[in-house]
């Protein structure tokens, strides 16, 4: 099911920094029309950390609404509290979900067993499919590969790592060690295509948001085996993946889609929106689907 193209969706707000649900739905709207593979609610892009307990299940339920069934669709359900997560995963529609998407504890600082425990227990409280997130340029904590490999081999439910430590020697561990039913994708947009080369079967991308047409044909080149297309597409793209992460993300982000016509380029503190030197480098790229 994790294969090909899912996109970290963001969350728009008003100048007000309320919720812009008018925007989130077209660019739902957006990205499914550009051929992308799946959905992903409520992650790091969608800042998260600034939304209420309430706002969080309001833009997921509005997401899936929109979405209709179209698209598998992936939630973002993770933490520093082990059993808030399993606790919030009970009250989300797990029904409709196709998968969580959990990140390694952050601040925490956990060992490799702890991780391996935090993660065995949230797999032992649902059936729904899990995505383990490795970031550890966030966490602080970087999941190793044989903890990962374990986590694979020992739950069911546990089918995919969204894998974004930009460790390549990592990386080809996972690939070699994994399950045949499990997925190892990409969190770095301008390290997918080397990683396609791997055997990586995806991305979780931020780009996408922006450019879902050319990133998720740029993927299912790679998976097809035409690198020497996927490349072009790769080298069309690259600079201004590296602009749109300059200052944070979904910082550079939001100031793409604004040129693009979709929502406001507003985002809740602590972060701020792009400075006009990065609105106006990005703007050179805003013809990119």
């Amino acid at each position: 099911m994790f294969q090909g193209t899912g996109v970290a969706l963001i969350t728009p707000f008003k100048e007000d920094l309320s919720v812009d649900y008018p925007a989130l739905g077209q660019l739902v709207e957006t990205v499914i029309a550009g051929g992308v593979e799946f959905l992903v609610a409520l992650g790091t892009t969608a800042e998260t950390p600034t939304l209420s307990e309430e706002e969080k299940l309001e833009v997921l339920n509005f997401i899936l609404r929109q979405n209709n069934r179209r698209l598998p669709v992936v939630a973002g359900i993770g933490g520093n509290n082990t059993q808030k997560i399993i606790d919030t995963i009970k009250k989300y529609p797990q029904g409709e979900l196709a998968g969580i998407l959990s990140v390694v504890p952050y601040y925490n600082k956990p060992n490799q067993e702890a991780i391996y425990q935090h993660f065995k227990a949230i797999a032992e409280s649902t059936t729904t499919d899990i995505i383990l997130y490795n970031v550890p340029g966030r966490t602080a904590t970087n999941m190793e590969a044989a903890t990962t490999l374990r986590l694979a081999n020992e739950f069911t439910n546990i089918t995919a790592v969204k894998e974004a430590s930009g460790n390549m020697k990592q990386c080809m561990e996972l690939v070699k060690g994994a399950p045949g039913d499990f997925a190892v994708l990409s969190g770095d947009d301008d390290l997918i295509l080397p990683q396609m080369a791997l055997g990586f079967k995806g991305v979780i991308s931020v780009a996408g948001n922006c450019f879902p047409s050319t990133f998720s044909e740029m993927v299912r080149l790679a998976a097809n085996g035409n690198f020497d297309e996927a490349r072009a597409l790769h080298y069309k793209m690259l600079a201004s993946i590296h602009l749109l992460f300059a200052e944070g993300n979904p910082t550079g982000i939001k100031a793409m889609l604004t040129q693009k016509g979709i929502g406001e380029n507003y985002l809740r503190l602590p972060l701020i929106p792009a400075s006009a030197t990065l609105f106006e480098k990005l703007a050179a790229f805003k013809e990119i689907q």
